[in-house]
């Protein structure tokens, strides 16, 4: 299999760039999130070696790539057995099959009702243990080709990582009620990735082209927290990261499943370029209502459902909901073309292939 890519004008990095900027580009940018299943059959397909990620985002026309500093400190965390543990989060998380493959998922809640005590004595990593060096020359050996960006979807992300660590009930309990030992470790977390994202972009200052943040608000049908309580809580650390990216010139992204529009004009306000993820079926987060609420303002992100036609649909279907999609969102000069998240271990390879075409066929300026 091959994806016949689009006739391009310019490289990646201008292309984001002008995204960035609503200007004219010779074709929208293109993203790719994957689960390992379906990502080893993609690559299967594509006649690419299974660790050969590279020329697979090569292949389709991909034109972001990550920039991070990784972790030389202590080890902060123990492992139980049958258990994997984030080592700069200490989320752990137990394996799960299913007919399609597999995935890691969060479990036991090591501050799950815990006390002060417990929350004080939690790790949090040190930014200063970081290998920025190292950083700067992978930002050095790209060449200027693509767009890199730093961050990712779990960065802040409270609700969701704190989540991870004391369970989705406390952590929304905890926000709501301001608990002052649990707000004061979300505190000490946001403290440290600031601090991260500080030293990397001053390291590797002249190279990076986004941020990109996230921070999960809705449900499918409805918010997950109210507008008052984002104000409150929320907006103004969202606001100290757009502020560190505005300090160097560069813009944001915010990842938002759900039903996350209605928090829209308040990123705005603080600075926040674009959106991502954008799954369509949540209410109020069709292509038509994004476009016309907030087009020429932000730029967006994703918006193909990895939840309909891509996962259960056939190779024409998807086609044809890619091509809705572009349709829709191209004249905004705003529009990434990526999965509403993660592509699903469900998803028939072909369709994946159906989709990197048309963005190719159809993506086109």
């Amino acid at each position: 299999m091959k994806i016949i890519k689009a006739k391009e004008t310019m490289n990646s990095k201008k292309r984001v760039q002008k995204t960035f900027n609503f200007e004219k580009t010779d074709r929208v940018p293109i993203g790719y999130e994957y689960n390992q299943g379906i990502h080893k059959r993609f690559l299967k397909a594509m006649g690419i070696g299974e660790n050969d990620e590279e020329t697979l985002l090569q292949a389709i026309g991909v034109d972001v790539r990550r920039i991070s500093a990784s972790y030389k400190g202590p080890a902060l965390f123990r492992e139980p057995e049958g258990r994997r543990v984030d080592q700069l989060e200490g989320a752990i998380m137990r394996w799960v099959s299913h007919e399609t493959g597999g995935y890691w998922d969060f479990c036991d809640f090591p501050l799950k009702d815990a006390g002060e005590e417990a929350f004080n004595a939690f790790p949090v990593p040190d930014a200063e243990r970081f290998d920025y060096d190292q950083a700067l020359e992978e930002a050095k050996a790209d060449g200027g080709e693509h767009a890199l960006y730093i961050g990712g979807p779990g960065i802040p992300d409270v609700i969701n990582s704190n989540g991870r660590i004391m369970g989705m009930e406390d952590i929304l309990c905890y926000l709501a009620t301001g608990e002052e030992y649990a707000m004061g470790f979300v505190q000490r977390r946001v403290d440290f990735q600031l601090g991260y994202l500080e030293r990397l972009l001053d390291r590797c200052r002249d190279h990076i082209d986004f941020m990109w943040l996230g921070e999960d608000l809705g449900t499918q049908i409805a918010p997950m927290i109210s507008l008052k309580l984002y104000r409150e809580t929320l907006m103004p650390i969202h606001k100290k990261f757009a502020d560190l990216a505005g300090v160097y010139d560069i813009p944001t992204i915010m990842h938002t499943c759900g039903s996350s529009s209605w928090a829209y004009e308040d990123f705005i306000k603080i600075g926040i370029k674009g959106v991502d993820t954008l799954q369509p079926e949540a209410v109020n987060m069709s292509p038509g209502y994004l476009v016309e609420h907030f087009g020429g303002r932000l730029n967006f992100r994703g918006c193909i459902s990895t939840a309909g036609p891509l996962a259960y649909g056939n190779a024409d279907e998807v086609k044809q909901i890619c091509m809705q999609t572009l349709e829709i969102m191209k004249p905004s000069r705003g529009y990434h073309f990526a999965p509403t998240h993660a592509i699903q271990d469900n998803t028939p390879v072909e369709n994946v292939i159906a989709m990197y075409q048309a963005a190719h066929d159809h993506g086109t300026y």
